[in-house]
């Protein structure tokens, strides 16, 4: 049975304030039309509060969202609220309810499959794992949409689900072109601005309970959480670090914390943008980010950063891929962190060995041929390319790899 209230006390932004009892936390609610929920005393109003009126009517719905779960969910476009953005008609079978709690940790399993994105800075460096967390670090101007995108199109995943949270319509626009000329856009769904709803990750524990390789693609989470902010701000909530509210963990938590492998093949992985204000990885949102999730990737100067980049579950995967992939992956980094030294030591003026050269030939190779974000190589492709750059700029001693690697994949020279 529905409640009604006609006495709205406070109008604040997105959020309408008024007495009600009896009313549950993240209830929807309905106020003259306009779709909201529920947040202790006050009303989220997904739509915003534009022409609503403190004397407008408001009523309960005894329930938090429900959304229709199916297969007809594939190659649509919501908004955050759950309506049709793509044009088509809004869905109404198989209702489930949305924003539950994160899987037992009893029925999940250890992340223990590498997901093949074809780009060799994640696949050879910092691999993907099934069923992870893990967030993109940048700052806005970086090509984390990008990123995302090219993600989207090349890992190797049965569903993709796409939450864009305060995305610019060119953002928008741009997502929606790069999954359709992809070919992906038939096994995608897209929900856009869904700067606090908990849709996405619903979706992607139900398609994950039925078998399929779920990877859900957020931007950007500091969207979210100055969302969170605003509204804790119009709540009058005791602020944090910088006004954010003080579950910004819980919050950021209850998402990050949906990543999920099942017994039965199924899982959810997810990445995240998170955009740094003014490049500073101490920020509340970059910083609480770092204690829930597996690693992070910096996104800087258009490429993902070999050195502060870490997947901490890249050794779940990297023995069962090839044999060199390790010594690979330590050897060239160890190599470019050696060019970066030479071109400290070319700018400051010093005197330049033939070592020095070689590291500088190696550094420009490795930079075009493997740090461009573009790329779409298969991982053993990536090994056998690493091995020739590093054939075509040292000697097979000077690389510092084991021997019985070296020869079973230098590459043979061509008399």
């Amino acid at each position: 049975m529905r409640k009604y209230y006609t006495r709205i006390d406070r109008i604040t932004g997105n959020v309408a304030t008024l007495k009600a009892e009896g009313i549950g936390y993240e209830e929807l609610a309905v106020v003259e039309g306009q779709s909201g929920r529920s947040l202790a005393q006050v009303i989220q109003v997904f739509a915003g509060t534009r022409g609503v009126s403190t004397g407008d009517k408001v009523s309960f719905l005894g329930s938090a969202m429900r959304f229709s779960f199916s297969e007809n969910l594939f190659g649509r476009i919501f908004t955050g609220g759950g309506e049709p953005r793509d044009g088509r008609s809004r869905l109404s079978e198989n209702l489930i309810e949305v924003g539950g709690p994160s899987v037992n940790p009893s029925v999940r399993l250890m992340p223990h499959r590498m997901i093949r994105t074809n780009i060799p800075m994640i696949d050879v460096f910092n691999t993907l794992v099934e069923g992870q967390k893990l967030p993109i670090f940048s700052i806005p101007g970086e090509p984390f949409n990008e990123l995302l995108a090219r993600i989207a199109l090349q890992a190797e995943a049965d569903v993709i689900i796409l939450g864009g949270m305060g995305l610019k319509y060119d953002d928008y626009l741009f997502f929606k072109r790069r999954l359709e000329e992809g070919g992906t856009m038939a096994r995608s769904v897209m929900f856009i601005h869904t700067a606090s709803d908990p849709v996405v990750e619903c979706f992607a524990e139900k398609f994950a309970v039925q078998g399929k390789r779920v990877l859900a693609l957020l931007t950007d989470m500091t969207n979210f959480a100055n969302a969170l902010k605003e509204i804790a701000i119009i709540m009058e909530q005791i602020p944090s670090n910088r006004g954010y509210p003080g579950d910004l963990y819980t919050q950021l938590a209850a998402r990050y914390e949906k990543a999920v492998v099942f017994e039965n093949g199924g899982s959810v992985t997810l990445m995240a943008v998170t955009t740094m204000p003014g490049d500073d990885v101490t920020h509340p949102v970059p910083d609480n980010t770092g204690y829930i999730t597996e690693g992070q990737f910096y996104l800087k100067g258009g490429w993902i950063e070999p050195f502060g980049s870490l997947s901490r579950l890249k050794q779940m995967v990297n023995a069962k891929t090839r044999d060199d992939h390790r010594a690979i992956m330590d050897g060239c980094i160890q190599l470019y962190a050696k060019c970066r030294e030479a071109r400290e030591k070319r700018a400051m003026g010093f005197e330049m060995s033939p070592w020095d050269y070689k590291l500088l030939k190696y550094g420009q190779m490795f930079e075009t041929k493997l740090m461009d974000i573009s790329l779409n190589i298969q991982l053993e492709a990536c090994l056998d390319l690493a091995w020739t750059m590093l054939a075509d700029c040292f000697e097979s001693r000077e690389t510092g790899i084991r021997t019985n690697l070296v020869e079973k994949f230098w590459p043979k020279k061509v008399n």
